[in-house]
């Protein structure tokens, strides 16, 4: 007898539970419908006018929302007196309400400012304490002079000539000859280059320089 009052009671309690949710939830419905939908666009700047990419704009607890694109903007479906949770990474979170009175289409131009967070420093050392770092760094054994290679004296020019002449370029030495080549595009496009021989001026320095010799 008593199992059944007890499963009585408790079958109550649910469908009593049930009935309450949807009463409330039917009501919830019916002030959705009531309010009109609401197309929000817009574009989402920083304090440089410079559109921000991948800005999310969301409506809490609807699972409604969408991201900017990569100039900043976006375009979502609302309802009326929605609250619109505007957030990105690095900026300061940002709410916006659509207005009751709007009919279809709301647009605006959202400024993001940014949250700037500022960071204690932090001075790193590899010991603990600026006394030990000093009697390492004074204890380091360097290696003298006398005990490098000098490969010219190991080789010889003739092999140490025939490492440079075979030995291929590394990626600063192409960067290097590529740009050199351009250059002398770009130069031969707007002019011929100049024969040094035919520069006065340069005569004028090989017989200076001739004398300066004939003197020493």
């Amino acid at each position: 007898m008593v199992n059944k009052v007890l499963n009585f009671s408790n079958a109550f309690i649910l469908t009593t539970l049930l009935s309450l949710a949807l009463i409330f939830g039917s009501e919830q419905e019916i002030k959705a419908q009531d309010r009109n939908v609401i197309q929000f666009s817009g574009i989402i700047i920083d304090t440089d006018s410079i559109g921000i990419p991948g800005v999310h704009l969301y409506v809490p607890g609807t699972g409604r929302g969408t991201t900017t694109n990569y100039i900043g903007f976006f375009s979502m479906p609302t309802l009326a007196g929605d609250t619109i949770v505007v957030s990105a990474i690095g900026f300061e979170k940002k709410r916006i309400v659509i207005p009751a009175n709007v009919e279809e289409n709301y647009t605006v131009r959202i400024q993001m400012n940014e949250d700037v967070t500022q960071l204690p420093e932090v001075t790193v050392f590899p010991l603990p304490t600026e006394e030990l770092f000093k009697e390492a760094v004074l204890a380091l054994n360097l290696p003298e002079e006398r005990n490098a290679i000098d490969y010219r004296d190991l080789y010889g020019d003739k092999a140490m000539e025939q490492m440079l002449r075979n030995t291929p370029y590394d990626g600063t030495l192409n960067y290097r000859y590529m740009q050199n080549i351009q250059y002398e595009r770009m130069h031969q496009r707007y002019g011929s280059w100049s024969n040094p021989l035919l520069n006065p001026f340069n005569w004028a320095k090989f017989i200076k320089s001739l004398k300066k010799d004939d003197d020493d």
